[in-house]
C-alpha cells in the first residue's frame, strides 16, 4: 500500500506541476480577450450509445468544443476516439453531433484515439498538430494536459464542469484520477507502444494534407470510412 500511495502522490504532483497555468474551466473565461486560442480543439472520446448518441459526459465535451469554434478561439476540431471493433464508432458519433452546428469540413476524425496518450501522440505525429486546446472533463484535465505536453504537443486544457451534476459519477472519477490509477498510468507512459501510423482509416485515422503544418479551417477533413463512459 505504501508504494501504491507513493506512486499515486508522485503522479498527481507531476500532472498538476506540468499542467499548472494551462487549464481553464469552460464558460468561466475572463472575457477580456486573454483566453487561450489555438488552431484546433482536440476532443477526447468517451462512451457512445447504441442509438448513435453520445453519452452525457461526451456531449458536454462536444458542446464545449463547439463553443470554442463558434467563438473563434479555434479554427477546427479534431475528435479522437475508439473505433477498434465493428459497430462501435466514437469519432463518427462525435462528428454527427458537432455537425448540427459546426461545418463538417472543420471537423477531422481520429479513429484510433484509444486513450489520452494515443490521442496526444497521434495528434502530434500523424495530424501534424503543434498547438491545440484540449477538451475533456475538469477532473481529467491535469493528467490529460500533462500527457500531451510531455509528448511535445503544446496544449491548454478547457475543462467541462457540467458533469458535476452527476455527483456520484463525478466523485468516483475524480477519486480515480487522484488515486492509484494516476500512478499506474504515469508508470505506463515510458513503456507504451507506438500508437499507430498513417494509412488505413480504421487503424491510423484520417490524415491532413501531407504539407499541412497544422490543422486549420481550410484543410480539416474527416474521412467517411468508418464502454467507456468516463475518461480513459
Amino acid at each position: 500500500m505504501g508504494v501504491v500511495a507513493l506512486l499515486a502522490a508522485g503522479a498527481s504532483i507531476w500532472a498538476w506541476t506540468v499542467s499548472a497555468g494551462h487549464i481553464e474551466i469552460a464558460g468561466e473565461g475572463s472575457g477580456d480577450g486573454a483566453a487561450a486560442r489555438a488552431p484546433v480543439a482536440i476532443v477526447l472520446g468517451a462512451a457512445v450509445h447504441a442509438d448513435g448518441q453520445p453519452s452525457p459526459w461526451l456531449a458536454h465535451r462536444l458542446d464545449a468544443a463547439a463553443e470554442l469554434y463558434t467563438s473563434g478561439r479555434v479554427e477546427a476540431i479534431l475528435v479522437s476516439g475508439d473505433n477498434r471493433r465493428a459497430g462501435y464508432d466514437e469519432p463518427t458519433v462525435m462528428r454527427s453531433y458537432l455537425s448540427r452546428g459546426s461545418p463538417e469540413q472543420a471537423i477531422a476524425l481520429d479513429y484510433a484515439g484509444f486513450d489520452t496518450y494515443d490521442t496526444c501522440v497521434r495528434a502530434r505525429r500523424i495530424f501534424g498538430i503543434e498547438r491545440a486546446l484540449l477538451v475533456t472533463q475538469d477532473f481529467h484535465e491535469p493528467r490529460a494536459v500533462a500527457i500531451c505536453r510531455s509528448v511535445g504537443l503544446d496544449v491548454d486544457g478547457v475543462g467541462d464542469s457540467r458533469a458535476r451534476s452527476d455527483r456520484i459519477g463525478w466523485t468516483v472519477s475524480w477519486t480515480r484520477e487522484s488515486g492509484g490509477d494516476q500512478g499506474r498510468r504515469r508508470c505506463r507512459l515510458s513503456t507504451r507502444p507506438d500508437p499507430g501510423a498513417p494509412g488505413d482509416e480504421r487503424q491510423g485515422g484520417c490524415r491532413l494534407d501531407p504539407g499541412a503544418p497544422a490543422l486549420t479551417r481550410a484543410d480539416a477533413h474527416g474521412e467517411t470510412a468508418a464502454t467507456l463512459w468516463h475518461s480513459r
